[in-house]
């Protein structure tokens, strides 16, 4: 955890720093994400919604191409059913939150619209599993109590990040992105994905 405070401590002040830089943009971001996991060990997975927020900077080097770092905080998962030998798909929740920091490439095809690719450096901060037992207490449909198992969430995950930028009048932009785990995310072989809808603002 000390570690990963003190990542966060290093970016942000780059970031300041890169900020007082002319010609750089600062700005802020958040939005939806639609995450999933996939696995071997998973009979199959839905998707969950959850949202992301934070910080970006876009560093021009010519009018048609810029880096664009971010640091976002991120919550994802997926609702899986595993594979189990010699019995039923067993449901599992799976909620894991990171920080994201992506590193992106940022080709602009106009003065509006541009394509954004690159890797994300994703630190674990929380991780729950969730799976129903006959003990859970139910009133109606709502479980009140839940048995929470162990997660076995990586403290980090290297993923990939394709996507598309469209920047409206007033400084606002909004992004359309699909990200791909390359490494695992739980020790269970599997790996994150999903799309993140954003809107932000550059100062």
């Amino acid at each position: 955890m000390k570690k990963t405070l003190l990542i966060i401590g290093l970016i942000i002040f780059t970031f300041t720093t890169v900020n007082a830089q002319k010609g750089v943009d600062f700005g802020v971001k958040g939005g939806i994400n639609f995450s999933n996991m996939t696995s071997d060990n998973f009979y199959e997975s839905d998707s969950k919604i959850g949202f992301h927020i934070g910080l970006v900077t876009e560093i021009p080097f010519s009018n048609k191409f810029s880096i664009q770092p971010e640091i976002l905080y991120s919550t994802q998962g997926a609702d899986a059913k595993l594979s189990m030998v010699g019995g039923g798909p067993l449901l599992t929740e799976y909620s894991l939150d990171y920080i994201l920091v992506p590193i992106l490439a940022k080709v602009y095809l106009s003065n509006n619209w541009s394509i954004e690719f690159g890797p994300s450096f994703n630190f674990l901060i929380n991780d729950e599993a969730f799976r129903p037992t006959l003990q859970d207490i139910i009133i109606g449909e709502e479980i009140i109590q839940r048995k929470y198992i162990d997660a076995k969430g990586n403290s980090f995950e290297f993923s990939g990040i394709l996507g598309i930028s469209y920047k409206f009048k007033e400084n606002f932009f909004g992004s359309v992105r699909y990200f791909q785990g390359l490494t695992d995310s739980i020790d269970d072989d599997a790996k994150n994905n999903g799309f993140q809808l954003g809107i932000g603002f550059m100062f």
